[in-house]
């Protein structure tokens, strides 16, 4: 756009941003209808700053660990604290939360786990199955054993995707940390590849990659990884997407903007060189016509959309999976339930390695296995993140329930939900007499998270492959991406590379216009997307 491309926006509801939805009430709680914070990537913060919110940034606190509910206690998982380069490394591992204290003198693993555990991490496992994809729990435990995949990597799983572990692909789902084992093979001495080694051996690249291609000096100083979001929360970075594109939030549509909200799209079509989409709107129907259109919507709002220029496409929804018994790409129900409970309500109980008592909530939030019996995956301490989420007497906290192993939460009513959220905080980290919450929302998304399942990567292959028969067309969206919120942010940066690069190559302009809309070159389909992807 700010390269002299003529884009235009659509976006099927009355807001940009998808699934991120910020608000904040009259008595100061701000919350999160759908992801409560982004681990900070380069993209995240050059944005931020290329729509000058960048004084809008809070970073948490880099110390805070995520804890594991096991057993009746919260358990801290390593962390460094806030060092860089060789000083965080060596944080981690030796530091007052690092991993040998935690392998050493922590109690979330019996010994017989962390026996096993440190056989795979520094002396090796077995090798890869040949032809043969591994779910995320193949993968842990061939590789560091049942405990640790019970204990730390299930809730982990769930809490990122809200997934089942047995059906997820681990290169797929995880593949960063999948790729450690290859890089762990590929140092000749590591015959038996102890996946310790190869972390160490990426830790340094990485430090050598950020050290080459260092962030821009105008930027705000940040931590890769560390969790962040913006002073009123993460609907900061759509709704100033929305105000650059012509159409500031809370305004009347304006005919001259960049964007179109209430704007479905239900056809693409070929016509000669160009394109035309149709989409239902508030006016009725009306079609644009496109050198380029980028599809950022969900794989589910897509049935048919496509057929006409790309058939292939249906492979999202009707590729038939048998090994996991699934069909297309599933989307299982999540819920988003935000309370708040006075701080006096919480366990008054030391926790590990000093951090200091529950009830100031020191950590980015609890995590609970499927084993421990709460429904809940997890809660985000939110306001113990972020300043100014809520009073000072009073803490926060983002429960997200269901999920690929709960799809049952879609039948509860809005009661049932927030009775099942109380309880599981009150296992946790509530005492016995703790008043009910004080409730400030729940939003129910029936389709939230793309899962990465066995056969996801061969979708995915199938996918590119058609698009090299349609040049100018393009399907993304977090089932692409990345589920996570920066990951999302960085595609779009990448993809925008890609249409600009293709629009150079063939650089008439498009005549004419149909049913009065402007010709754009480039038009993204924005439709249920969980993160904004910026083009």
């Amino acid at each position: 756009y700010r390269n002299g491309v003529n884009v235009l926006l659509t976006e099927a509801r009355d807001y940009l941003g998808g699934n991120v939805k910020s608000h904040t009430t009259e008595d100061g709680f701000t919350w999160e209808e759908g992801p409560n914070s982004f681990a900070t990537q380069p993209s995240i913060v050059r944005i931020a700053h290329e729509l000058k919110i960048d004084d809008q940034l809070v970073f948490a606190d880099e110390a805070l660990p995520p804890w594991v509910n096991h057993n009746g206690k919260l358990h801290p998982l390593p962390k460094g604290q806030g060092g860089k380069g060789a000083a965080g490394q060596f944080e981690l591992v030796f530091g007052p939360n690092g991993v040998l204290k935690f392998a050493l003198l922590g109690d979330l693993l019996s010994w017989p786990g962390r026996i096993r555990a440190g056989i795979g991490a520094f002396l090796g496992h077995a090798p890869p199955p040949e032809d043969k994809e591994e779910t995320i729990r193949e993968w842990v435990t061939r590789i560091l054993g049942e405990e640790v995949f019970l204990r730390c990597i299930d809730p982990f799983v769930s809490g990122v995707y809200a997934g089942d572990p047995e059906t997820l692909s681990m290169k797929a789902a995880l593949p960063k940390i999948a790729r450690i084992e290859d890089i762990s093979y590929s140092i000749g001495w590591n015959k038996a590849g102890a996946i310790f080694y190869g972390g160490l051996k990426r830790q340094i690249e990485l430090t050598k990659e950020r050290k080459a291609d260092p962030p821009e000096p105008e930027w705000v100083e940040f931590e890769y990884g560390n969790p962040g979001s913006f002073k009123k929360g993460l609907a900061t970075l759509p709704n100033a997407i929305s105000e650059e594109l012509g159409q500031p939030v809370g305004v009347e549509a304006k005919p001259d903007s960049k964007v179109r909200l209430n704007w479905k799209v239900t056809k693409i079509e070929k016509n000669g060189e160009e394109y035309v989409a149709t989409f239902d709107t508030p006016n009725g129907t009306e079609k644009v016509r496109a050198k380029t259109v980028v599809s950022t919507a969900p794989a589910h709002a897509l049935r048919d959309v496509f057929t006409p220029v790309m058939p292939e496409a249906s492979i999202m929804l009707d590729k038939v999976r048998d090994e996991i018994n699934r069909i297309g790409i599933y989307y299982p129900p999540v819920a988003a339930v935000t309370v708040a409970y006075p701080k006096s309500a919480f366990k008054d109980v030391e926790l590990d390695n000093g951090f200091g008592n529950l009830q100031n909530l020191p950590g980015f939030g609890s995590l609970n296995p499927r084993t421990e019996g709460v429904r809940t995956l997890g809660t985000l301490w939110s306001s113990s993140l972020f300043p100014g989420r809520c009073p000072p007497d009073y803490n926060v906290l983002l429960n997200y329930i269901g999920g690929s192993r709960d799809p049952g939460i879609a039948d509860l009513s809005e009661e049932e939900i927030y009775d099942e959220v109380d309880k599981g905080c009150r296992q946790v980290l509530l005492k016995d007499d703790a008043p009910p919450p004080k409730r400030l929302g729940l939003k129910l998304w029936p389709t939230a998270i793309p899962q990465y399942e066995l056969g996801h990567l061969d979708i995915l292959a199938q996918l590119e492959a058609a698009e090299k028969k349609t040049p100018g067309l393009w399907i993304c969206g977090n089932y692409r991406s990345g589920v996570a919120f920066p990951d999302c942010v960085t595609f779009g940066y990448e993809q925008a590379k890609v249409v600009q690069e293709f629009l150079k190559k063939g650089n008439e302009e498009v005549p004419g216009i149909v049913n009065g809309s402007k010709v754009p070159f480039f038009i993204t389909i924005k439709e249920d997307e969980p993160a904004p992807v910026t083009v």
